[in-house]
């Protein structure tokens, strides 16, 4: 067969486009916003919106100027009212500050001094990103206002105020749901992000929906409320005009950190993060007079850092990370000395910290004995893990690649049979639990080491050194729908809020929702997922003509069936412990050596309908 030429694309200057300041924010989102998904998570595009506006108000804050802001948000049609009583925008300007990109005042020191919105952009991203935007600025009893539509300017005026009106600026917009599929705010990410902005600006009234958000005491407020009971000594604590620093211990394993540059959450941290680091490493060896490896120093740390900065650098739009390397070297020194001298100022305390990090580092080098006996036994029986089905394609966040890969966990051999049959061999992997996994709530990390089934789970992850090695995008526990099945999920869900939370934060494990009844007729097959459905589905099917089948296990639903469950409409629950500051205290509570509260507990609340009687 003669081959085929191949076509020849033209390129010449009709190529060539040149997009206006909307056009470009609308056409590359993800540049100004990132995702642009449906408000299910913290980072979502529809709250940096809501960040943009928030960081103009907070800005005026900083420099002098309005205690409170005033935020309406409606969580059903997604409007959202910012007001601030600051300075307000000059109102010969209102227009361009919110439409023209490279326009605004925080390119001059003398006005904003410590500003985060440095770029000019922010409140354009917002319009052009709108449906409808609203923009009021009042100054000395006068008003300038505009209104947009997808960014266009649609009216603009400008006159006397009829009533008195504060000084300061009303925003008002609601996200373009051509952009953002079918959002929605939730009240819990909100009602963060709001938190967050208080503890950052002491003194700051944040009130939404008429209910106030403050902080007296700054980001001290912010690690009470985060370590709760789990604090091992009260939090050093340290302010000054541009850093501000708190830290304590707990007992849990992981180490938690919020750091800020000029009232932004940097989630991704920076050099501010790794200076605040490496300066509480120097100080706590130079107190305590011993070489403490890091590691140690850093296990169960719950820590803050903020900054302000005249140019602060950031990676994107987003400002998720800080990238001014020019101070890192000043910052470690300054995070030293003031943490020394809080030691020395408050020994006592001191002396708690230096005992834990000495306890762990002795439980460490233990733990590298129990580790280095599981890696021999491991090598000894089989150099795959036996339990695991493993798929082609594997998760790597440097590269991009993998993030349709996934991992379910299941109970028995029947159950993992129907998955593996029926899996996508590329992307998803299966891992088969023999029985009931062990109870980890109060064991120590040496006991995931010990326990064959947790070890191999380990392996099969790659999460036995760093969560940052996760093979799966998603890790999904997929049980039966029966107590023994809903017992397991939770003792794994036990096993990564004791040891791996970071697989939870970071958004990686979910549930599997598997139906519980079929209903069937000679003409149509429904899988239903609750008694709601299951009662719809007999309807249309006709009633006394459905025949109906109710799945106990996984290992009753055939393979044929079964990759519908698992294939493009699968349905997952994502297991997500932001909306309860006290995870690890229900989670003591639920699984832990508590059994005669714990009884009582059930038997107060212990509730017998008319089924279980009959």
């Amino acid at each position: 067969m003669a081959s085929q030429s191949p076509v020849i694309q033209t390129y010449d200057d009709k190529h060539i486009q040149t997009l206006s300041d909307v056009e470009h924010i609308r056409k590359r989102t993800g540049m100004y916003i990132g995702r642009t998904s449906d408000g299910s998570q913290y980072e979502d595009g529809i709250y940096i919106l809501l960040k943009e506006v928030l960081d103009n108000a907070v800005d005026e804050f900083i420099m002098g100027f309005g205690k409170k802001v005033e935020i309406s948000l409606d969580y059903n049609s997604g409007q959202v009212m910012v007001r601030d009583y600051g300075r307000g925008i000059p109102l010969g300007k209102v227009v361009d500050c919110v439409s023209r990109k490279n326009t605004g005042g925080k390119f001059n020191d003398d006005v904003f001094q410590f500003s985060v919105g440095m770029n000019g952009v922010g409140t354009k991203a917002v319009n052009a990103l709108s449906a409808d935007f609203e923009v009021r600025s009042f100054r000395d009893g006068e008003f300038s206002e505009a209104f947009f539509k997808k960014g266009e300017l649609v009216s603009q005026k400008r006159g006397r105020c009829a009533k008195p009106e504060r000084n300061g600026t009303l925003v008002r917009f609601t996200p373009d749901d051509g952009i953002f599929k079918k959002f929605q705010f939730r009240e819990e990410h909100v009602a963060r992000r709001l938190r967050m902005y208080a503890y950052l600006n002491a003194g700051l009234v944040l009130e939404v929906n008429g209910e106030r958000v403050v902080s007296e005491n700054g980001l001290l407020d912010l690690i009470h409320d985060e370590a709760q009971f789990e604090k091992l000594y009260a939090p050093f604590h340290y302010r000054s005009k541009t850093l501000e620093l708190v830290f304590t211990h707990t007992n849990r394993f992981s180490e938690d950190y919020y750091s800020f540059v000029n009232g932004q959450f940097t989630n991704d941290g920076g050099v501010h993060l790794s200076a605040f680091k490496e300066g509480l490493l120097k100080a706590v060896n130079e107190f305590s007079k011993k070489k403490f490896d890091g590691d140690d120093v850093r296990e169960g740390i719950i820590g803050a850092i903020a900054i302000r900065l005249k140019d602060p650098i950031f990676e994107s739009q987003t400002k998720n990370k800080l990238g001014n390397t020019e101070i890192r070297s000043d910052l470690v020194a300054e995070v030293r000395r003031v943490v020394v001298e809080m030691f020395h100022r408050a020994p006592e305390e001191a002396n708690k910290l230096v005992g834990k990090i000495d306890e762990t580092s002795k439980l460490r080098a233990e733990l590298n004995q129990v580790k280095k006996l599981a890696r021999e036994r491991s090598r000894a029986v089989s150099v795959r893990v036996p339990q695991l089905k493993d798929c082609k394609r594997h998760l790597n966040l440097q590269r991009g690649t993998g993030l349709d890969s996934m991992i379910f966990i299941t109970e028995g051999l029947s159950a993992a049979g129907s998955i593996t049959s029926s899996r996508d061999v590329n992307t998803q992997a299966v891992f088969t639990l023999r029985g009931k996994p062990l109870n980890v709530c109060d064991l120590k990390r040496d006991a995931l080491f010990k326990n064959v089934e947790i070890y191999n789970l380990m392996q099969s992850l790659d999460i036995e050194e760093t969560v940052d090695h996760l093979r799966y995008q998603k890790v999904i526990l997929a049980t039966d729908a029966d107590v023994d099945g809903l017992h397991i999920r939770n003792l794994m869900i036990t096993v990564f809020v004791r040891f791996f939370d970071r697989v939870i934060r970071e958004g990686h494990l979910y549930i599997l929702e598997t139906p519980l009844f079929r209903v069937r007729n000679k003409k149509a097959t429904f899988y239903c997922y609750s008694d709601e459905e299951r009662i719809e589905a007999i309807e249309k099917c006709g009633g006394k003509q459905a025949e109906i089948t109710r799945f106990k296990g996984l290992g009753e639903i055939d393979p044929s069936e079964f990759k519908h469950f698992i294939g493009p409409g699968m349905r997952l629950t994502p297991v997500d412990g932001s909306r309860d500051h006290g995870v690890s205290e229900t989670i003591n509570f639920y699984m832990g050596r508590n059994t005669p509260v714990r009884r009582e507990y059930i038997m107060n609340h212990l509730v017998i309908t008319e089924d279980a009687l009959s």
